[in-house]
């Protein structure tokens, strides 16, 4: 009786690890700023960490194909900021050179690939820049 109840558990807990890296998705992974307050200024370093939430474990190898720097959250969508990628630090942190050449909220919004999914995985970090 006993070995028939651990394999019903043991198949049990096999078809909800299978069911639940299937139903795996871009809502899986959230992206966060490494320091939520910078200085303003030109050739700011932004550094944003993306982060599956199931298993809490940085993402190291994901693509970021998409970037915006903007002043969105202060009502200023239209002041966009240039981005330029730079070599990451550590695993799953991904750094970014951009102007931010006012104090204020900015919106750093992403997008990226994330080996093993299918969904593109985006997201909105807000940031604030002091005088």
């Amino acid at each position: 009786m006993i070995s028939k109840f651990s394999s019903a558990a043991a198949l049990t807990v096999a078809v909800t690890l299978v069911t639940s890296a299937a139903l795996a998705g871009a809502g899986d992974y959230v992206f966060e700023p490494v320091n939520a307050e910078m200085k303003k200024g030109d050739d700011v370093t932004v550094a944003i960490r993306l982060t599956n939430k199931m298993t809490g474990k940085p993402v190291s190898d994901a693509v970021i194909f998409k970037t915006r720097v903007d002043m969105a959250p202060d009502g200023m969508a239209e002041m966009e900021s240039p981005v330029a990628p730079l070599p990451s630090k550590e695993p799953g942190v991904y750094a970014f050179k951009t102007d931010l050449p006012m104090a204020g909220r900015y919106q750093v919004t992403l997008s990226a690939k994330v080996q093993g999914e299918s969904e593109t995985v985006n997201g909105k970090v807000i940031v604030k820049a002091n005088k």
